[in-house]
């Protein structure tokens, strides 16, 4: 059976809160019921709720209200599924709409103490490609996932994760707690007490894997009868690290089939999903040449030990110095950074500075730029 759920894309989350929320609570109605073995199609919108427009200038950037972040269409209530047991999602398609963007937010991103200004790439999704005007050269090789899939947290759940992140906060960690502002649904307990999408948990979330597209199979651990599921935030692209904190973020229709392992979660004691990769996702890294750089636990004289925040913050600034001589400037560097480069981990064990890993494909360029070409040879 197929069960379709859609979405008008001219209207905002808050006005389809039938079948649209952006928070996480056990209490948020079902927006269909699917059997074990159903195929569901359903629409999503982009991250920030159709904040970002195909128009020049970076006004809607700059005003961007973080607190709609992400719009999710569902829950799906699974019919069996129960705590304990694994839901299995396997995305058998995903097709983008026509626009997407990239933008870095003033104090989001992995490098938000250097880049404080808002800055924006609109992308125009054709043809297998990403092609932007604001990003000359560079056309980038569709590869969609689904940014955010999850299951609704129980109430224990919600709670222990309140708790700790509360703890986090008062620690100085970067937190968004819960607040009423922007909630949807906008209704109470859910408004007040809804955790924000912005962090992967043990529900699943905000992941943002790409290997997540079609192909793959998650293993959600169930934690409510039904297992609640929801998506959105979708990416036409993205790199391992999404650095300057967005990918080719775009509204798509994706196609899902649900299974469920009974007990699964309790009998192999999965807390966290796990999943099996999409194997054209995996193939991307292989079969492309590249030009990486590394980066180590040194930045400015200031040297600590085994820390892989600074080797990698190290490997990404080795990478925009990198694309600023290629003729980009700093900030089309970062944002293609986001959308285009991995960042891995080469070693964890040669103390005191670890080695992070910044690959870059070459056949995102139209014609690699010189200095890119000659380092690849």
């Amino acid at each position: 059976m197929v069960t379709r759920i859609t979405i008008n894309r001219g209207k905002r989350c808050v006005d389809e809160a039938d079948r649209c929320h952006n928070r996480w609570h056990p209490d948020i109605e079902p927006a269909a019921e699917v059997d074990p073995g159903d195929i569901v199609v359903i629409e999503t919108r982009d991250a920030l709720d159709g904040q970002i427009t195909a128009n020049p200038g970076v006004d809607d950037v700059a005003s961007a209200d973080l607190n709609v972040v992400h719009p999710l269409t569902g829950p799906v209530y699974v019919r069996g599924a129960k705590p304990g047991d694994l839901l299995v999602v396997e995305v058998l398609d995903i097709k983008a709409e026509p626009f997407g963007f990239t933008v870095a937010i003033p104090g989001f991103g992995f490098l938000r103490d250097l880049f404080d200004k808002p800055y924006k790439i609109r992308w125009r999704i054709e043809g297998g490609y990403a092609f932007s005007e604001d990003l000359p050269n560079v056309r980038i090789p569709g590869d969609p996932f689904l940014g955010v899939m999850g299951v609704a947290p129980s109430k224990e759940l919600l709670k222990e994760i309140k708790e700790r992140e509360d703890r986090l906060l008062k620690r100085g960690g970067f937190v968004l707690p819960p607040t009423p502002e922007g909630a949807v649904p906008p209704r109470e307990p859910v408004a007040s007490e809804g955790l924000r999408t912005i962090p992967p948990r043990e529900n699943g979330g905000n992941l943002d894997v790409r290997h997540f597209s079609p192909g793959s199979k998650i293993y959600f651990p169930v934690f409510v009868e039904g297992a609640l599921f929801s998506v959105g935030d979708a990416h036409y692209a993205q790199g391992d690290g999404e650095v300057c904190g967005t990918a080719i973020e775009m509204g798509a229709t994706a196609t899902l089939r649900f299974g469920v392992i009974s007990e699964g979660a309790k009998k192999y004691g999965i807390r966290f999903p796990i999943f099996k990769p999409s194997e054209s996702s995996v193939r991307r890294f292989t079969h492309s040449k590249h030009v990486a750089v590394t980066g180590v636990g040194v930045i400015d004289s200031l040297n600590e030990s085994e820390n892989a925040t600074l080797s990698a913050k190290h490997a990404l600034l080795n990478l925009i110095n990198l694309l600023e001589k290629a003729g980009y400037t700093r900030e089309q560097a970062y944002l293609l950074a986001s959308v285009a480069a991995d960042l891995r981990l080469s070693q964890l064990v040669d103390v005191p500075n670890f080695t992070v890993t910044a690959f870059l494909p070459l056949d995102i360029f139209i014609e690699p730029p010189e200095v890119l070409k000659k380092l690849a040879e």
